[in-house]
């Protein structure tokens, strides 16, 4: 049986947002630009599309295909010298030729290494951490941007309770793929967005309360915090997020939507903060990764704290991949945390004066991990601003600014 793909002219519009519209965080590639394409096997009709797409726009198109199935196999066989094998001449020169980055997910198995030890996947992953710094100076510097998109499989529909010809009607929908131009409304979405955030950071906030049935949660911004949002990082993205001063967070957190990481699965997570360190931890299924990732240098640290507004979303259903599940509507809209790395764009000043070490004193987390983990129970998010006065800006699901 031939694994289901949708019309070429879907996958064809798909190839067209991500080079035309989410490059140059919104504004597509230019041409002679260089762009890496990371699709795996599975996905190859979407990156036959993006070659193309590349080639119309004048840019050149660096693809690579992920052959699917072998991580299983290479986790099991590695020893620790090859876990940590790093390139750097290769990585580097690579780091500096490229422009932008295109990923697509398409997690064919998303239990593929729940037999692995967890700490041989953090030992692999924090051995790249040079490459991914290399990429985000560039991008800090305003010489490189990327973006992510999720081709549909089997595996994940089953995970959601989905056929996958519905599953990728959510896809479809939540990117504009049903119309006929679906960069022009991409380009709508990013104007209610900047309408959005500029109501965000007109506002000088200290700190936020979070609070809910599952929740009660204190997050420090500070004065020098902007939010950001719909730069064209993910499609889709109906999210808006800030990278918190990790240092003044406090208080826990139950997160009801499980996070596929790492070829696992964590469902039911529950999170307590003190001094801005997680200090307690527990998922009902994962625990040992999600232990071992607390383990690995700043991942017990919040990285990033993140609302969607229900009344933007497209998203409809979940879909067992953050991606999607990060910007799901709902009744109740959705946060999620992010433990690990901060985004300096969030940074109320010029980013390129900063040293390592400001960063650090302002509490802009670094770590080789960055994972987000979603709640879309209802919860009331105030604002303290640094005048004293306080404002509900995020209720029943969608902002309150207007």
């Amino acid at each position: 049986m031939t694994a289901y793909i949708p019309d070429q002219l879907i996958i064809d519009r798909y190839a067209n947002v991500l080079v035309n519209f989410a490059l140059n965080s919104g504004d597509g590639v230019k041409a002679g630009e260089v762009v890496e394409c990371v699709v795996p096997d599975v996905a190859k009709p979407l990156a036959l599309a993006l070659q193309n797409a590349l080639l119309k726009a004048g840019a050149q198109p660096m693809i690579r295909l992920l052959p699917t199935g072998f991580e299983r196999d290479y986790f099991s066989l590695a020893n620790d010298q090859q876990l940590t094998f790093f390139p750097e001449a290769n990585l580097r020169s690579k780091s500096e030729l490229l422009d932008h980055q295109i990923v697509i997910i398409a997690d064919v198995d998303p239990y593929e290494l729940a037999d692995v030890d967890p700490a041989k996947i953090m030992l692999s992953r924090d051995s790249k951490k040079q490459y991914r710094d290399w990429l985000t100076d560039k991008e800090t510097a305003g010489h490189f941007t990327w973006t992510i998109g999720l081709w549909g499989v089997e595996a994940k529909a089953a995970t959601v309770g989905q056929s996958i010809e519905e599953y990728w009607a959510q896809i479809i929908q939540a990117c504009f793929l049903d119309q006929e131009d679906p960069v022009a409304e991409w380009r709508k979405v990013r104007q209610q967005q900047i309408r959005i955030l500029q109501q965000l950071n007109a506002l000088s906030i200290e700190y936020l309360m979070v609070k809910g049935e599952d929740v009660e949660l204190k997050v420090t911004l500070g004065a020098d915090r902007i939010w950001e949002g719909g730069s064209g990082r993910n499609i889709p993205s109906f999210e808006f997020f800030t990278s918190p001063n990790w240092q003044g967070v406090e208080g826990w957190i139950r997160f009801n939507q499980p996070v596929y990481r790492y070829g696992q699965v964590m469902k039911d997570i529950e999170l307590t903060f003190e001094a801005g360190k997680v200090v307690k931890a527990h998922a009902a299924e994962g625990d040992a990764l999600l232990l071992q990732m607390l383990k690995t240098e700043n991942a017990d640290k919040v990285g990033e704290f993140s609302l969607t507004d229900k009344r933007m979303s497209r998203i409809t259903h979940v879909m067992a991949e953050t991606l999607f599940d990060e910007n799901i509507g709902g009744p109740f809209g959705n946060t999620h945390l992010a433990l690990g790395m901060a985004f300096k764009d969030c940074y109320r000043g010029d980013q390129s004066r900063l040293t390592k070490d400001e960063w650090e004193a302002k509490g802009f987390n670094d770590s080789a991990e960055h994972t987000d983990i979603i709640s879309t129970t209802d919860r009331t998010v105030t604002a303290f601003l640094t005048n004293g006065e306080q404002k509900i800006v995020y209720q029943d699901g969608q902002f309150t600014l207007e």
